[in-house]
């Protein structure tokens, strides 16, 4: 049985591709179960398209059995135009990732689309190909053992089977199939900071899955609020391998809280050094959580190679923060942080988010001054996006009007605003996202940093479009 494992072609991000670490996850698995016949469709960093991929493996009567395809929800109509392409030519199509966890109803009634799995998927991928690799069809009764399944019966019934629980134990899951990705097709981590490197073996690592916080913008359709870590010896084995093997010039860290467990995190810095491995740089890709550090931690992370740390600010109004946002951190606590970071040798990024409901001017002003007063290497700032399923959509759709249903305007990374509630307008939250970019960065010691940098001038028309979105924008009051 040939499997094809994709994910679809991203018009979101521009410079940076980096693997797509939950395809890789998959392949492990099915590799560890005996299916060896796998191969990953990237489309960021693919030469062709995938009917292209799936013309040239037919006409080597090689086609692929079964199509699995995993996109976030801004990616989502592009999964859809891969099932499309995949059904026509004869493969099976399963859809599966956070998206399709929310919202399995909006793919599985769609033609194209086969089944679609909710939640974690290596262990329901595994028994959908046994199913089909007796000789069944994808309706066979045996589907309704499957849990986290949705699929349409033979008379075209849609059926949502019961969840899947999630794994206990992440150790006895299989390592990702590292050797499956073009490699050298990837760049570096972070471009915008580092310099574009096209060339990069830059590999992602994830130490744990989910997180126990609530904020309101983050959707955990998958995880839950929950936590569940590997052990030390695991991870360190992944990294070890990453290291040696598959000699990584960069390992990022996609945990979405790595050091939940300050003891657990400290541990795993500490085997990285003694196992001589901090001669690969990493980096946190995500936001750490700023009550769960200290300065050992930092210190420790310095000398595991650790170059750099970002941490989820979010707002820099009282109010806001704990009401609307609902982080779970003080801002003596965001400062002691990013103090220690610094004081470590580490460089730093913050995340901050411009336009959640209920701002103002001047609650966005403080957020900016805050962004200002922490001064870090890199600042992330989004506009709010209510992604389906986080209590943000929920307060959205009941007290105000989202401007736009289609999936492809919900990037994190828009220069639009997404909805309007009370009388933040969407040109307000516009005018001060510009406005956070061009008061941070249009600083001299800003400017200066940048224009030194050989990135700014190699790829310049790219860095020239960048400049022009993030300060200047264009008009958009007649957009909405």
């Amino acid at each position: 049985m040939r499997i094809l494992l994709v994910s679809p072609e991203s018009k979101v991000w521009n410079s940076r591709a980096h693997i797509h670490n939950g395809l890789g996850y998959l392949a492990g698995a099915l590799i560890a179960n005996g299916y060896a016949d796998v191969t990953l469709y990237d489309g960021a960093v693919e030469d062709e398209s995938i009917a292209q991929i799936l013309d040239h493996a037919r006409a080597e009567h090689r086609a692929y059995d079964v199509v699995g395809i995993s996109a976030p929800t801004v990616l989502i109509n592009e999964a859809w135009h891969a099932a499309r392409e995949s059904k026509s030519r004869g493969a099976i199509t399963i859809l599966g990732g956070p998206h399709l966890t929310l919202q399995p109803h909006e793919s599985i009634e769609k033609p194209e689309v086969d089944l679609v799995v909710r939640g974690e998927g290596e262990d329901a991928l595994i028994e959908i190909l046994r199913v089909l690799e007796d000789g069944k069809s994808a309706n066979d009764a045996r589907l309704r053992n499957i849990l986290g399944l949705s699929w349409r019966d033979a008379t075209g019934h849609v059926m949502h089977n019961l969840d899947r629980p999630l794994r206990p134990d992440l150790d006895n899951i299989p390592l990702p199939a590292y050797h499956l990705f073009k490699i050298d097709r990837y760049t570096n981590l972070q471009p915008l900071t580092d310099g574009l490197d096209p060339r990069a073996r830059a590999y992602t690592i994830v130490t744990s899955r989910g997180c126990p916080y609530k904020c309101t913008y983050c959707s955990k359709p998958i995880t839950g609020d929950t936590w569940r870590a590997r052990s030390v010896e695991n991870v360190l084995n992944e990294w070890r391998i990453l290291a040696r093997d598959f000699h990584a010039t960069e390992i990022g860290l996609t945990d979405d809280i790595w050091n939940l467990d300050l003891k657990r995190a400290k541990a795993l810095c500490r085997a990285i050094i003694d196992e001589k491995l901090n001669t690969v740089p990493w980096v946190t890709v995500h936001g750490m959580k700023v009550n769960h550090t200290d300065l050992e931690l930092f210190q420790l992370m310095k000398q595991a190679g650790c170059k750099r740390v970002g941490f989820g600010v979010e707002s820099g109004d009282e109010e806001i923060l704990k009401r609307v946002v609902k982080k779970s951190q003080t801002f003596d606590q965001v400062r002691a942080a990013f103090k220690n970071a610094k004081r470590a040798g580490l460089q730093t990024m913050g995340f901050f988010i411009i336009g959640m409901p209920h701002e103002t001017a001047a609650t966005m002003d403080k957020t900016i001054q805050l962004a200002l007063e922490l001064d870090p290497d890199l600042a992330n700032f989004m506009i709010a996006a209510p992604f389906p399923g986080t209590e943000l959509w929920k307060l959205v759709e009941k007290e105000g009007i989202l401007f736009s249903h289609n999936w492809d305007d919900y990037a994190i990374h828009a220069d639009k605003a997404h909805f309007q509630v009370g009388d933040l307008t969407a040109d307000l939250v516009e005018q001060k996202w510009h406005e956070a970019y061009r008061r941070f960065y249009f600083r001299p010691h800003r400017l200066a940093r940048r224009l030194l940098m050989r990135d700014t001038w190699s790829n310049l028309p790219q860095r020239a479009r960048d400049a022009a979105r993030f300060f200047l924008g264009a008009k958009t009051a007649n957009a909405h």
